[in-house]
């Protein structure tokens, strides 16, 4: 038999059990109007009491403190239990209709039972919040884990460099070495590493507050390297720039002898002095901060008193195969089964140099036959046993890129690039006008399409072949090594026909030595200290260009080009001068003449002899009162006129009849006479005149960029006859009182293809900018001083459009800088959150009822943005989330 067990409850303790359930339950429901009433009361007691805590963390945190984890919990849970009251507060009506029998029953008892039970619950919750809400501290100060490095950019990391970089970055945040050399020949990749170097701290300061980048180059300046110090660590402002150089240095060294800084030193050719600058020098008892730097030169590691150095040696056999074959393409290498042998042996002889690897792979992407191959072993080959020294490693592989250029203009192009300083960003623009004045390209080709011209085309064949690099969208630069080698073509294996002299940014302060200039072909003065050409007369027959921009020159002698019969190309752009030199109208030849951003007053009437000029750039001329009638119609042959925000246009004239015209008027008249004209960039200040320069094809045709400046009694301008100007690249509006709309006629087609950048201003009754919806390129917008400006795109406006309309608009997808000053009513930029796929730096400032951002967490998804504001914006703007706020808050740097 099975065994029994018996359990014996009795029924009293069943009925008390029972009774205490019933009982207890019927609690929650018997108290339920005297809990909710406690319950409002002690949550009115913990409202004051987070009312209390929170103005001490705000107190605090305005000393840029931050609030403790306990006390954020706390605060979170606060307002979860004001939450939930305010539910119970929103049902209970319903509730306490339910009881019955003087609230002792319920006519639901089981609704009743759970709500009073929520409400108890809920009551001991706020209860026990107000027992802990005594904090003997709510803050704790902030441990800044910032991004001390601005991000540079960079190749993939090279073939070869791996291990170095280890090397150096042990060296850099473990080991006592606290000046580091990097050294080796030029386009070996030491600017490449450093840059990686600095990039390692984009994501972690490993307890460094500052990473300071410089470029130091050729032409050493201990104020520039001062300046660009000053600007990473917050002294730089129009005051300081003024300070001499030993007071600059003082607060250099107040600032850095506090923090913990990485000095990155790009480019030596000697010793930089230090202590001149005002830098900290690390030594063996102080080596918390670090300097590194790159030189060609060994000496300077010597120079440098350098704890440690690093040689950067070229790629072995293997690494330079690899970065090779990388560049020719496999498609290449297996067209023809003899190749890959030929390919490593035109590897070898670029003895692992990898920019010579890079370049000559890149131009050897397409040869697709073995004879190429040898051909090109041969050329190397030969070339390379006659130069010694660093001509005999590095500029015979270089040249060969040059060789290989398909024509002797493109040839003469890449030389003409040396003319400009080392490191220099040079503009696409600039760069194609001066080629069109020294007769390089054909003007057939030139503007035959807007974006694919001979100019354009021929940057890109540069850029391409790696002779040149693409610094923004509108300039390139070339690289020192790349310079050093085109001089070196210029200026000696190819004298007799190039024959350059160039002292770019070379800190010149006269240019009394001409006795060189006799034979002299191409000249460059630019961006140096000269002042005063009043006692030069140089004989210069063969002079074809003279760069003098760029330098503090107030007076040129007036015979100072009398003898130069020859000159195509003059720029005086950037310099002091007031007034021309009577005898410049002895350039006959003179083709391109740039003064812009000078302080011309006048254009002399003897410039009518200048026949042949094809490029006059009067941009940024903000003191020209005078121009001659006629002036302008007589250079027949002008295929370029930039008079971009030009003070000339600010007047009015009477004529012989007493009619009063508006000074733009009277030069497009002149304008539409001008048959060759390719490329405008003007100023308008009538709104009369805006619509005869509207009406004229030919005007429309060329524009690429329109300065509005002060039209009066306009109230609206036609934004849909703006974009008929199919090549407007920048539009720029400032100073029109009345205006008070940008219309848009659906009826035309309005989209702005070719517009990217915008500039509104002083706007005072603008009250949005939708039109910028039609413009799907646009990368840059600055808009301020617009105080009735609501919504950069309008909501209701945009509603308007057709469906089949919106439908294929994307707003502000290529946009890369925003900028919104003193818009002191705006309250959206747009409605809902966009992708800002490309953007890079968002700026608003005094712009108070802006409290959305049109962001939320897919928005910038790299998170390269930069929003600068102003702290109080900032902390008052609301977010799409909690995570969208998480995402951008790194993104935000003070103003």
């Amino acid at each position: 038999m099975g065994n029994i067990i018996g359990i014996q409850i009795s029924c009293d303790a069943i009925f008390t059990l029972c009774l205490n359930c019933t009982v207890h339950k019927a609690a929650y429901v018997r108290q339920l109007k005297d809990n909710l009433r406690a319950l409002q009361s002690e949550l009115e007691k913990l409202i004051e009491a987070r009312n209390d805590v929170m103005r001490r963390v705000e107190v605090a945190e305005q000393r840029r403190m931050k609030r403790t984890d306990q006390v954020q919990g706390w605060l979170s849970r606060v307002q979860a239990a004001e939450t939930e009251v305010g539910q119970l507060t929103r049902d209970s009506p319903q509730e306490i209709d339910k009881l019955c029998l003087g609230g002792y029953c319920s006519r639901n008892y089981k609704s009743s039972y759970r709500f009073g039970k929520q409400v108890a619950e809920t009551l001991l919750v706020v209860r026990t919040l107000m027992g802990e809400r005594a904090f003997d501290e709510v803050v704790v100060e902030i441990v800044e884990e910032s991004i001390v490095a601005d991000e540079r950019p960079t190749e993939p990391l090279v073939v070869g460099l791996q291990s170095i970089l280890e090397q150096v970055w042990s060296c850099l945040v473990q080991e006592t070495a606290g000046i580091i050399g990097l050294y080796g020949m030029g386009g070996v990749g030491k600017t490449t590493l450093l840059t990686l170097l600095n990039n390692k701290f984009l994501n972690r300061p490993y307890g460094f507050d500052f990473v300071i980048w410089v470029v130091v180059s050729k032409d050493l300046q201990l104020e520039k390297i001062q300046e660009t110090i000053g600007k990473k660590i917050g002294l730089f402002d129009g005051l300081w720039k003024n300070r001499s150089r030993e007071e600059k240095a003082l607060d250099i060294f107040k600032v850095l002898s506090k923090k913990k800084f990485v000095l990155l030193l790009d480019d030596l050719w000697e010793r930089v002095d230090l202590t001149k600058v005002g830098v900290p020098v690390p030594n063996s008892r102080n080596v918390a901060s670090k300097v590194v730097f790159t030189t060609r030169l060994l000496d300077v590691c010597g120079l440098m008193e350098a704890h440690k150095k690093f040689k950067v040696e070229c790629l072995s056999d293997e690494d330079a195969w690899q970065l090779f074959r990388e560049k020719v393409g496999e498609e290449t290498l297996n067209y023809h089964h003899d190749i890959p042998e030929l390919a490593q042996m035109v590897a070898k002889e670029c003895g692992g140099l990898p920019l010579a690897l890079i370049t000559i792979g890149r131009a050897m992407a397409y040869k697709t036959t073995p004879e190429e191959w040898r051909y090109a072993i041969q050329v190397l080959r030969r070339a390379a046993s006659e130069f010694a020294g660093l001509g005999k490693e590095v500029y015979p592989l270089l040249k060969f890129s040059y060789d290989s250029l398909f024509s002797d203009t493109i040839r003469s192009c890449l030389l003409y690039c040396s003319l400009y300083p080392e490191d220099y960003h040079i503009s696409k623009s600039d760069l194609i006008d001066c080629w069109i004045g020294e007769g390089f390209l054909d003007e057939n080709d030139r503007f035959e399409a807007q974006k694919q011209n001979q100019g354009y085309f021929t940057i890109g064949i540069l850029v391409h072949a790696c002779l040149l690099e693409e610094v923004e969208d509108d300039k390139v630069k070339m690289h020192d090594v790349i310079r050093d080698m085109t001089l070196w073509i210029a200026c000696e294996v190819e004298k007799e026909k190039e024959n350059f002299l160039v002292y770019a940014g070379a800190g010149l302060c006269k240019a009394s030595t001409i006795s060189g200039w006799v034979k002299i072909r191409r000249l460059s003065l630019m961006e140096n200290h000269i002042e005063d050409l009043s006692n030069i007369y140089p004989r210069c027959p063969h002079l074809v260009t003279l760069f003098l921009n760029n330098n503090k020159l107030e007076v040129i002698s007036s015979r100072f080009f009398h003898y130069m019969p020859s000159l195509k190309v003059l720029k005086l752009s950037h310099i002091q001068l007031t007034e021309l030199p009577s005898r410049i109208s002895k350039l006959v030849s003179l083709q391109h003449l740039d003064l812009s951003h000078t302080r011309i007053k006048e254009l002399p009437g003897e410039l009518e002899i200048l026949v042949n000029l094809k490029c006059l750039n009067l941009n940024h001329t903000m003191y020209l009162s005078v121009i001659p009638r006629q002036l302008i119609s007589k250079f027949s042959m002008l295929h370029v006129l930039r008079m971009f925000s030009s003070l000339y246009f600010k007047n009015s004239e009477v004529s012989g009849d007493g009619v009063l015209f508006a000074r733009d008027e009277l030069l497009v008249e002149e304008l539409l006479g001008l048959k060759n004209l390719e490329v405008l960039e003007f100023t308008l200040t009538s709104s009369r005149v805006l619509q005869i320069f509207l009406t004229s094809n030919e005007l429309r045709r060329c524009s690429q960029a329109l300065f509005l400046d002060g039209l009066k009694n306009s109230k609206w301008i036609d934004a849909s006859q703006l974009a008929e100007l199919k090549h407007l690249n920048r539009l720029r509006i400032r100073d029109c009182e009345e205006l008070e709309e940008l219309t848009v006629d659906l009826r035309q087609s309005c989209v702005f293809n070719s517009l990217q950048k915008v500039q509104i201003s002083l706007c005072s009754k603008l009250k949005d900018l939708t039109f910028l919806v039609f413009a799907p390129n646009v990368k840059s917008i600055e808009i301020r001083s617009c105080l009735a400006m609501e919504e950069i795109i309008s909501v209701q406006k945009f509603a308007d459009f057709p469906e089949t309309v919106r439908n294929n608009l994307n707003p502000f997808a290529k946009l890369q800088h925003l900028e919104l000053v003193c818009l002191r009513n705006l309250n959206s930029i747009y409605w809902k959150p966009l992708p800002f796929s490309q953007l890079k730096e968002m700026l608003v400032d005094d712009c108070y009822f802006l409290k959305k951002l049109p962001l939320d967490f897919n928005s910038a998804k790299e998170r390269k943005i930069v929003i600068r504001g102003e702290e109080y914006w900032w902390r008052r703007l609301q977010w799409e989330d909690e995570a969208t706020q998480n995402a951008f808050s790194p993104c935000f740097k003070s103003l």
